[in-house]
């Protein structure tokens, strides 16, 4: 999710927490819990700093080491005795208990968009994205600030916020079920589809879509449960090529493959150089394709400049490209 839904859960998560008898009984502890559960709401994203790195450590990270199973035991670790250091009045093992659950949380409700985490690091280091909530989800965000409001009208936050997680695992679930009409109509439409990837959007009802067949990419848009294919791209395999080998050394490619399962690429000669692209086929938007891979070589193949991330314009791009020369 984003940082804005983090938040507020997080807030939420310390309004639930006077469910709890020791910290509605105790408000240094109740004060030191909601520190906690918006810390540990936030916690797991620290790794967004290495966007000021650049984008290839990025993608490669982001959601990673900082997501995985050690790092789950070890911020509320952190962050409870931070905050106990600062309020030692607190009750210590209630104030790790939600700052725990506030971490948990993070990490659990960021599997279910698209780009998803890897939670499971290190049993395993494969992404597990389920990809039926956008990475805001303003129905999630919107019912969360409902009751910041509610409570602040004096609404007890501990029932009222049940209330509201108890909705939105109902949310959840309609999403699921969404989701499997859409691959239901997609294989009705695609016999051949050996591979779906679908990546909600912030509308409830429109989905964007990724096919992979034997001989096939498709790109579509689902609407109210109708499938719209928008674009249909032959499936080639990579070819065995210097130029290509010498891109894939550059980190920036390097790290657009490590993250990207459906593509096409572009291999062309511009006057004294080579210019290889890769285009992410699952972000479709306006007929443009936003997520990509650039690499400059000359001709001894050695890298000139290369880019990966989002970029809504060819123009940009350009820009982008002539700014790291």
């Amino acid at each position: 999710m984003d940082t804005g839904t983090h938040f507020v859960m997080g807030i939420a998560l310390g309004g639930l927490a006077t469910l709890d008898p020791v910290i509605a009984q105790d408000p240094i502890t109740a004060s030191a819990v909601i520190a906690g559960t918006i810390l540990g709401s936030q916690a797991p994203d620290i790794d967004t700093v290495l966007k000021l790195r650049n984008n290839a450590v990025y993608i490669r990270n982001h959601r990673g080491i900082t997501h995985s199973i050690p790092a789950v035991l070890l911020w509320p670790l952190i962050i409870s005795g931070a905050l106990f250091a600062i309020i030692p009045e607190a009750n210590y093992l209630h104030l790790w208990l939600w700052t725990f659950l506030a971490v948990f949380l993070h990490v659990f409700v960021d599997i279910f968009n698209a780009y998803g985490t890897q939670a499971l690091r290190p049993i395993s280091s494969k992404w597990v994205a389920l990809g039926v909530i956008n990475t805001f989800d303003p129905f999630i965000f919107g019912i969360h600030v409902a009751g910041l409001i509610l409570w602040g009208y004096g609404f007890p936050p501990g029932y009222l916020f049940l209330v509201i997680y108890g909705i939105l695992v109902i949310y959840y679930v309609s999403r699921f079920r969404e989701q499997a009409f859409i691959k239901r109509a997609v294989k009705q439409q695609i016999p051949g589809a050996r591979k779906i990837l679908l990546s909600p959007t912030m509308r409830f009802h429109r989905w964007k879509i990724a096919v992979i067949t034997e001989k096939n990419y498709y790109v579509a848009r689902a609407d109210n449960g109708y499938v719209t294919i928008l674009d249909t791209f032959d499936r080639v395999p990579l070819p065995e090529s210097e130029i290509l080998e010498a891109a894939k050394k550059d980190i920036n490619l390097a790290a657009f493959l490590s993250f990207s399962p459906v593509y096409r690429f572009e291999i062309e000669q511009i006057k004294e150089y080579y210019e290889v692209r890769f285009i992410d086929l699952r972000y479709r938007s306006n007929g443009y394709y936003p997520f990509v891979a650039v690499v400059h070589l000359d001709s001894d193949l050695n890298i000139l400049n290369s880019y990966t991330g989002w970029i809504f314009s060819e123009a940009k791009l350009q820009k982008k490209l002539n700014i790291i020369l």
